[in-house]
């Protein structure tokens, strides 16, 4: 299956890097496909509601995430992290390059829009243990050895971000050395 190329498909300069930030700022928590098609079409870019759900199917962008509705029997709805927008500028640069849908998949690399966002959960989720800390009735010696491995959990996650982003350059460096190769 194959995506076709949207008739006017604009430069990927067209959204810039300070409107993706605004956009990722505004929608820190998450955004709504239609925030995000929104987002393209007050730009007076070319990007449906169609469209966004074909780059999913196609693994082009990760799938929404279920988030409850505060209410009695109000359900749920999927959000999207905030970075999707610079995915999906970067899925259509791409595309506007003739790069085929599998060189689109290696060169943005399994789980690297996502990246972001599980960082910044890691991050709360270690700052609300350390909050916890100061809470309890530790003695010093004790919450001195816990606030030492909490400060060596961060350094461990922030080198496995590092590894991971490492290995999503190694592939894509590679996509592009075989793609010029042809």
């Amino acid at each position: 299956m194959e995506i076709t190329r949207e008739k006017s498909l604009p430069r990927s300069e067209a959204v810039g890097d300070d409107e993706l930030a605004a956009f990722e700022r505004e929608h820190a928590a998450g955004a709504s496909s239609g925030e995000v098609v929104d987002f393209f079409e007050r730009r007076g870019l070319r990007f449906s509601e169609a469209t966004f759900r074909k780059y999913i199917q196609l693994g082009l962008l990760p799938r929404s995430q279920r988030v409850g509705t505060k209410g009695k029997h109000k359900g749920s709805h999927g959000v999207y992290p905030a970075g999707i927008v610079r995915q999906i500028r970067e899925v259509k640069r791409m595309m506007a390059l003739d790069y085929t849908i599998e060189e689109i998949r290696t060169q943005l690399a399994p789980g690297a829009g996502e990246l972001p966002e599980i960082r910044q959960r890691l991050a709360a989720v270690l700052d609300r243990v350390e909050a916890s800390l100061g809470h309890g009735e530790l003695h010093d010696l004790a919450l001195t050895g816990f606030r030492r491995q909490l400060e060596e959990t961060r350094e461990a996650a922030n080198a496995l971000f590092a590894r991971i982003e490492e290995l999503t350059r190694r592939l894509r460096n590679e996509a592009r050395t075989r793609r010029e190769a042809v």
